[in-house]
């Protein structure tokens, strides 16, 4: 038998591999075509299959007054290269879910979780829902917004006119923290690759972002979202809208005005106005 390398790529296409044939992925398919071109033709770089090391606080800033922090791989420069655990060859969603659910990079996560929650919904939406992290009922069940927030989420769609299945529903990270605590910047940023991927491979036109923070590790901004709501972000040509999260609307119900003002802006953007 040949000797096997001790080169860290191989060690880490190994791992890969066997977390694959572990999740039950016999092979792998072929990437579907996509629908348009990723990045588009534009001066700035668009949503990356490989992202760059995580800002530095003192660059982070709101999305509509800068530029991006994502950079495709074609983009980047000589030196300018990403840690090799960054990278995800999964050609389809998929892949990509059997290789969160080998994840460990999050031992506390790891160790707590029941399952990782991967995403749910239409792989071709041009609406994305963006929350924050899995809880109680989400790990149980391997489904994102499956609670009581999930329930109200539904509502708001179907006020929308949207259904559920049109959409596609997914969270900052992949695993409940225990408590259904907030996610640390670490977790975040361990399940950023993943989320990234996602977006590539599901190619949205719009996105919205449930409660802080969606929209801060989404758009890479310390604004409280307050201050994000009620105005259109640009996210790599990507058009954004910020709202409260429904477990919010649930304790502090006078504010759903305010997410329902929300959602006929981001139904007015798709061109499917509800108001």
């Amino acid at each position: 038998m040949a000797e096997q390398s001790d080169s860290p790529l191989a060690r880490q296409t190994l791992q890969w591999l066997e977390s694959l044939h572990a999740a039950g992925v016999q092979q792998l398919p072929k990437p579907r075509p996509l629908r348009r071109a990723v990045p588009p033709p534009a001066p700035e770089p668009v949503i990356a299959a490989i992202p760059t090391l995580p800002t530095p606080p003192e660059q982070s800033q709101a999305i509509t007054s800068g530029a991006p922090t994502d950079k495709p791989a074609a983009l980047f420069e000589s030196g300018d290269v990403p840690p090799a655990e960054a990278v995800s060859p999964a050609s389809t969603l998929e892949i990509l879910s059997a290789e969160v659910a080998a994840c460990a990079k999050c031992h506390e996560l790891a160790t707590t979780r029941t399952q990782t929650v991967f995403g749910v919904g239409n792989p071709q939406a041009r609406l994305v829902i963006l929350g924050e992290a899995p809880g109680a009922d989400e790990d149980r069940l391997g489904e994102p917004f499956v609670g009581r927030g999930g329930q109200l989420l539904n509502k708001i769609l179907e006020a929308c006119r949207l259904k559920r299945e049109e959409v596609y529903i997914l969270n900052v990270i992949k695993c409940r923290p225990p408590g259904n605590r907030n996610p640390t910047p670490g977790e975040a940023d361990n399940c950023r690759p993943y989320l990234l991927r996602q977006l590539e491979l599901i190619q949205p036109e719009f996105i919205c972002c449930l409660g802080t923070v969606a929209a801060q590790n989404l758009l890479r901004t310390a604004e409280s979202i307050g201050k994000l709501r009620g105005k259109v972000h640009d996210y790599h040509g990507i058009s954004v809208v910020c709202t409260y999260h429904p477990a919010y609307l649930l304790r502090n119900p006078s504010a759903k005005k305010y997410t329902w003002d929300d959602m006929k802006l981001l139904m007015r953007e798709m061109g499917q106005p509800v108001d």
